[in-house]
């Protein structure tokens, strides 16, 4: 009779509970994470299974979650694109979470504001530098060229 400790599959399911108690994931991030613990395809596989069916694994709700989240930060919409697609959530589910966004969401506003705060700490830099360092730290965030060019310039 094999223990239920040292059932790979039940190891398995309790690391994925382990990384899902501190946040959501996506599926692909638990498959690297059992991955990496030198579990087998097939446990790996079942483990996926299992937490599905379940509702523990749930990509749709996991990018709603994330986008959210980054939403607060704030991250512009292609930066967020990308950290999704890095997590492994195909193309369809980021375009429809994205295109769900609230009608109160405003990627300007987001830009104006973070904008008016960075330059706090940009006073007594010179104009030219100034415009240069606030349009980098917001197209590093990922907001759009057109955007993050329209406020800079405004706020100039």
């Amino acid at each position: 009779m094999i223990s239920l400790k040292r059932d790979p599959l039940s190891k398995a399911r309790n690391y994925a509970f382990l990384l899902l108690k501190f946040r959501l994931r996506s599926e692909r991030e638990i498959y690297e994470r059992l991955k990496r613990k030198k579990f087998a395809d097939t446990v790996i596989r079942e483990t996926l299974s299992f937490l599905k069916e379940r509702g523990f694994l749930d990509d749709n709700l996991f990018a709603k979650n994330w986008i959210e989240s980054r939403l607060k930060k704030p991250l512009g919409i292609k930066k967020i694109r990308e950290e999704l697609k890095a997590k492994g959530i195909n193309k369809q589910i980021i375009d429809a979470q994205l295109g769900r966004l609230p009608e109160s969401y405003s990627e300007e506003e987001a830009v104006r504001n973070l904008a008016a705060k960075r330059l706090e700490s940009l006073k007594g830099v010179d104009t030219i530098t100034r415009s240069r360092r606030l349009y980098g730290y917001l197209a590093r965030r990922g907001f759009s060229s057109e955007v993050v060019t329209d406020i800079v310039n405004e706020l100039k």
